[in-house]
């Protein structure tokens, strides 16, 4: 008969060799993932001609995605926490390319609308459901690294689709951009489905002697989990989650331009042809794959190494969201290897900050994760929300020098919300709650229970 500790180790090699496959499969629908949320911009000119729509009409479609994208964070967290990822996963991705398949047939302002804020809230679940896959799967010390693969497909994706996409529409048009790409998402949905299977909690290979512990701490745990209005208000209180929600929001202010009007800003502003622009466009989102690749292995080999997480997992957030604000410097030069060179640097500041994810494992209660990663993105979202429309209005007129100062500050204020607020990197520790879900005065804290990825932390 195989010993307790000979399925323990059998179990973990099975784990491990899995959990790659698994990281493949989530990259892969980080790419889907943007593509679905970036062939608007595209498209954008083409639509506009087509469409005779104005620039703040184009900032309203480029917005619609993230007015319910980030209403859904929260209430899509809290599903992430509630249902098997492998059917959330794939129901989400045949939503939401549907979704982007209509918009190739509508010729409405206000269809277009529609459909963007259709994208939007099927895609909400999508960043947390990943963040909890990545902390089921992986330990702590490796999380940084896995974050940093999953969210380079959202620039290594776009830096080689921008110039596919932008072929696609000159050989099928706007319309066939739509098309095609919501058809790969429908596909990919089934591949999820085929592929992907939920990790095998480690209670259910431990040994009976462990099992009633364990039980014990369940029980502690599911209070916690139902007290969901308490959890929200956790939520939303701590100084280090908002330190992190600012810090998002931020982050997200620099994606968004680079995700909406970069393309129009290279066309119109400085007068590239559209091929041109979907070629010129892919080199910054090549830097910012390297910059969040070398921010999130750099990070988990300082944590390897003993380095606190105040420097191994922040360094590379500080040094990114500084190197994003040089984005202004990109007012004040003329040529296009200059301004593709600022760019360039912005965006892999934008990367190297890309990590920010590992913070909601670090600091968040461990039965909050997707709640929390949720109320985390929500704020992200609202970038997505408010920068579009606001880029809009300031270059109405064609000058963008006004949008870039706006990315700039953004980029200054995400720095000093990760220097003066975050604070020490540490989990949030509660008090036991009663069944109703109220505090139970003097008593222990609740020691967060091991995750399933083996994180012992």
């Amino acid at each position: 008969m195989a010993t307790t500790q000979q399925i323990n180790s059998s179990s973990a090699a099975a784990k491990s060799k899995s959990k790659f496959g698994v990281l493949a499969l989530i990259f892969l629908s980080v790419v889907i993932n943007y593509m679905d949320r970036t062939n608007i911009s595209v498209a954008a000119q083409a639509i506009s001609d087509d469409l005779e729509l104005s620039k703040v009409q184009m900032g309203i479609i480029f917005s619609a995605f993230a007015w319910t994208y980030s209403i859904m964070q929260i209430p899509g967290g809290m599903l992430v926490d509630s249902i098997r990822i492998r059917l959330l996963y794939p129901f989400i991705l045949v939503a939401w390319s549907a979704a982007t398949i209509v918009q190739g047939l509508l010729s409405s302002f206000a269809a277009i609308v529609g459909c963007r804020m259709a994208i939007g809230f099927f895609e909400a679940p999508s960043y947390p459901a990943n963040n909890k896959i990545v902390t089921q799967w992986f330990a702590e010390q490796e999380r940084a690294g896995a974050i940093a693969v999953y969210t380079s497909g959202q620039f290594i994706g776009l830096a080689f689709l921008m110039p596919v996409l932008a072929i696609i529409q000159q050989w099928f048009g706007w319309r066939g951009l739509f098309f095609i790409s919501g058809g790969i998402g429908i596909i990919w949905a089934g591949v999820w489905y085929l592929l992907y299977r939920d990790p095998v909690p480690e209670s259910e290979a431990s040994s009976t002697d462990s099992e009633a512990s364990t039980n014990d701490n369940n029980k502690e745990y599911q209070v916690q989990a139902a007290a969901n209005w308490n959890n929200l208000k956790i939520a939303f209180s701590s100084r280090k989650l908002w330190g992190i929600y600012i810090g998002q929001f931020c982050l997200g202010g620099t994606l968004i331009f680079f995700l909406t009007w970069f393309p129009t800003y290279l066309a119109e502003y400085r007068g590239l042809s559209e091929l041109n622009t979907g070629f010129v466009a892919s080199i910054p989102f090549l830097a910012a794959f390297c910059g969040v690749l070398l921010s999130g292995f750099v990070s988990d080999w300082l944590v390897r190494k003993g380095v606190s997480n105040e420097v191994a997992r922040k360094a590379p957030i500080i040094i990114g969201l500084l190197l994003s604000s040089s984005v202004i410097f990109a007012n004040y030069v003329e040529s296009t290897q200059w301004v593709t060179f600022f760019l360039s640097v912005t965006f892999f500041g934008n990367g190297l900050a890309s990590i920010n994810w590992v913070f909601v494992s670090l600091i968040a209660p461990k039965h909050m994760v997707g709640l929390v990663g949720g109320c985390f993105n929500f704020i992200g979202g609202l970038s997505a929300v408010t920068v579009p429309i606001a880029i809009g209005y300031l270059a109405k007129d064609g000058d963008f020098k006004p949008a870039l100062m706006l990315v700039a500050c953004l980029a200054v204020i995400g720095l000093c919300s990760y220097l003066f607020l975050v604070g020490k990197v540490e989990q949030i520790q509660l008090p036991a709650l009663d069944d109703d879900g109220t505090p139970v005065p003097d008593t222990q804290v609740i020691q967060p229970l091991p995750s399933s990825s083996g994180d012992t932390k």
